[in-house]
């Protein structure tokens, strides 16, 4: 068996027949929580009951970055002797005992020794927290949203009452008359302003009327400034799906939720010049924009109807149809010189033609049978005609075929003779 589980309490031995009354229940986690030591606790006091002729005083601890809180009991006398005296809102530190009160069932702390938490304890704590912030990059430009030009709804948290709630509405509306605001008035310090933001900036984050969130808030010192610093919200600001406006305090505060939220603002003033336009400079500007525009085009008017006159002073565009006519004369110019060079062609080339068939004709048998010739054919022995060219070509009695200038007629040889010249 390993040590861990030897040294685990025994299983209580009850059983629905057998169960513990109360009063053992009691007891028991009495004895338990009597058994814890002291311990140091820091916390924020968000209750102090001390009433004359008690010995008791009473405060409520909460944990600022929790929902969560715890009773605490001290003497009345510890309480009296802290300078300056502690109030409501203030941070501590204090060592106690937890102790469990049987009759009530209740759990406290008994406190011995309690310390009020310094300015500059609180820096120190804000600045290590900005770090811690920084570092996993939630003060970073990247991440940070551009805030609308003219927003639908504007959500507006700050007291209820205060000078901050004034300054936003008042000026937001003297520059843009229609803007909608819808306004959750919370606490802006003490204990319960940290969950009283956190709930108001939930609500106006689920709203999708809403495009943009102020969070405003007066000047104060540095503990009435403390919750704008607190770690939850700031977490929640980054978280937020909607962009957020930090309008805390004047010029110089400058708490954690300014380095968070997507913009900045030094005073709720500030802010309502920086959530919505003026209406009077965007007037301006669109009357400056029309005017503008209104040069523009009639320069622009002016610049072309120029390039028109020029082109229509062109003579192509002045004379439009000039050009064409004249060109036309020249096309029916141009058309007469080639019908008289090809007519001049077409007799050049007849005339060749005739004197080449004159030529022709000249030379040509029908020719020469016209001036008296005649051509004398025989049958040869095959059957065939052939042109008779010598008298020994036949014999007394041949038939023969005399073809003139205007037919043929038939003959017979008599007999054949030679010429004078052949003798010889």
């Amino acid at each position: 068996m390993s040590t861990e589980s030897s040294a685990a309490p025994a299983a209580p031995s009850t059983s629905a027949e057998h169960p513990w009354p109360v009063r053992t229940v009691a007891r028991k986690i009495g004895d338990w929580i009597h058994r814890l030591g002291a311990v140091w606790v820091e916390g924020q006091v968000t209750q102090i009951s001390a009433r004359p002729g008690t010995s008791t005083a009473f405060l409520t601890l909460r944990d600022p970055s929790a929902d969560v809180s715890m009773s605490v009991t001290c003497p009345i006398g510890l309480l009296r002797s802290i300078d300056p005296p502690l109030r409501e809102g203030a941070s501590v530190v204090l060592h106690a005992k937890p102790s469990f009160f049987l009759g009530r069932g209740t759990l406290s702390l008994r406190a011995n020794e309690i310390r009020a938490v310094g300015i500059g304890e609180l820096l120190a704590r804000i600045e290590r927290l900005r770090k811690l912030l920084a570092a996993e990059g939630l003060f970073s430009s990247a991440r940070k949203r551009r805030i609308p030009f003219l927003p639908q709804g504007v959500g507006l948290i700050t007291g209820r009452a205060s000078a901050a709630e004034r300054d936003v509405l008042v000026n937001a509306q003297a520059r843009w008359p229609h803007v909608l605001f819808k306004v959750v008035n919370t606490a802006v310090q003490g204990p319960q302003a940290v969950p009283q933001i956190i709930r108001a900036l939930s609500t106006l984050d689920r709203d999708p009327a809403i495009d943009v969130i102020v969070i405003a808030r007066g000047g104060g010192s540095v503990e009435d400034l403390l919750p704008f610093s607190d770690e939850a919200l700031c977490r929640a600001v980054s978280a937020a799906g909607t962009p957020v406006v930090s309008a805390i305090g004047h010029e110089p505060d400058t708490p954690l939720l300014d380095h968070v939220a997507d913009l900045r603002c030094s005073t709720p003033t500030d802010a309502s010049k920086r959530i919505v336009p003026d209406v009077r400079e965007e007037t301006e500007r669109v009357r400056q924009m029309r005017d503008r525009g209104r040069r523009a085009l009639h320069g622009w008017v002016d610049t072309q109807t120029r390039l028109l006159n020029q082109l229509r002073s062109r003579p192509s565009l002045a004379d439009p149809l000039g050009p064409i006519e004249r060109r036309a004369d020249d096309v029916d110019v141009h058309r007469e010189r080639a019908r008289r060079a090809v007519l001049g062609l077409l007799a050049k080339d007849q005339a060749e033609l005739a004197s080449a068939r004159a030529r022709l004709t000249a030379l040509g048998p029908a020719a020469t049978l016209a001036r008296g010739y005649a051509v004398v054919q025989f049958t040869d022995d095959e059957g065939n005609l052939q042109v008779l060219r010598s008298v020994s070509g036949i014999e007394g009695g041949a038939r023969l075929r005399i073809r003139v200038g205007d037919g043929a007629v038939g003959a017979v040889t008599d007999n054949a003779s030679p010429t004078d010249g052949e003798r010889s």
